[in-house]
């Protein structure tokens, strides 16, 4: 592997320092990487696929094998070790697991993709004002999940004619307009498609508390929090960092291959799962999965923030971070999508 990244670099006329500053790591580092002296992780090896344009699988497999090398070396019993796990592998491979995606959700997904080809051929007659109040629409119902008290119309009259609404606290207010400005963060990135970077997650989170909670805005927390309402239990602040390392890593790995919408879903549970932030981590969140969708041309699917679709969300989120049992949170995302096309394509029609 060393090999393949040293040539890599130099294929790419990049020196040392530079591609250490592109990936936010000591050049010694790279030095280390070059000479076999050091492993790069999961995270890593994803920056340095797309920096270098490896492929991906590859540099997995490589890295792979020489971890394994690495830890059983040259000792006596090592083929046989080898044999005794590719034969536990290969049975684990022919056991039958229930699909995790059940026929209900295969059915809205064909909805949906059908959707998603007449939306294509629409798409000449959208326009800005449409978009405008939909994601209106969005930062309203996203922020009264996490317990703002502006109304749809207040909100609208916040972020887009600036007026102060009495009444309503200052956090009420930069709530609805910093979710505004992370919408517009979230298009750029969409229009970009690009994979999604940790600097990505970190920057839309800083837009969100923005003025809010700016000592913690954009940055990992360093206590231990509980859910309100939740038997779920984050992740020590100590383990943040690996979990959202193998958080890339699973994107990175998935991102190809699972369906859209899925991917989105994914990409939502498992980051509110890690909660990683003091405040701020269920609009984050959403704001992902809709980055997911808007990169693939669909639309943004708007949790709805009264009582009963708080709670069936809620619910939908607890079984999958307790139980492991993501269906029922698949089944809601896909049928928020589902809604939001057959609306969208009945306004541009």
């Amino acid at each position: 592997m060393k090999t393949l990244i040293k040539n890599a670099r130099i294929k790419k006329g990049l020196m040392l320092r530079e591609l250490a500053q592109l990936m936010g790591i000591d050049q010694a580092l790279i030095s280390k990487f070059e000479s076999g002296a050091r492993k790069p992780t999961k995270a890593q090896l994803v920056q340095l696929s797309e920096i270098l344009q490896l492929d991906l699988h590859e540099l997995k497999v490589q890295w792979l094998k020489e971890k394994v090398l690495y830890e059983i070396g040259d000792d006596a019993l090592a083929l046989e070790v080898f044999q005794l796990a590719e034969q536990e592998i290969k049975s684990k491979d022919n056991i039958k697991t229930p699909t995790l995606v059940q026929k209900s959700l295969c059915k809205t997904l064909d909805k949906i993709d059908a959707l998603h080809s007449s939306l294509q051929k629409l798409r000449t007659f959208d326009s800005y004002r449409i978009s405008q109040a939909l994601e209106l629409e969005y930062t309203f119902e996203s922020n009264r999940i996490e317990g703002n008290t502006l109304t749809l119309k207040e909100t609208d009259l916040v972020i887009n004619e600036g007026l102060t609404i009495s009444g309503k606290s200052m956090r009420e207010h930069l709530e609805a307009i910093n979710h505004k400005d992370a919408i517009l963060l979230v298009k750029e990135l969409a229009q970009a498609n690009t994979a999604i970077a940790p600097r990505d997650v970190l920057s839309i989170h800083q837009l969100v508390l923005r003025g809010i909670e700016d000592a913690y805005a954009g940055k990992y927390r360093n206590v231990q929090v509980l859910i309100k309402g939740s038997t779920h239990v984050p992740p020590a602040p100590y383990l943040i960092e690996k979990q959202m390392e193998d958080f890339y890593y699973w994107y990175h790995d998935n991102r190809k291959s699972l369906h859209p919408v899925l991917l989105a879903a994914e990409i939502h549970e498992r980051l509110v799962t890690i909660h990683p932030f003091i405040d701020g981590n269920g609009r984050t969140a959403r704001l992902f999965m809709n980055l997911i969708l808007l990169q693939h041309g669909f639309v943004i699917a708007n949790i709805k923030g009264d009582t009963k679709s708080r709670m069936a969300y809620y619910s939908a989120l607890e079984e999958a971070q307790t139980k492991g049992k993501k269906d029922a949170f698949f089944k809601l995302v896909a049928s928020y999508e589902l809604a939001a096309l057959e609306r969208y394509i009945k306004v541009l029609g």
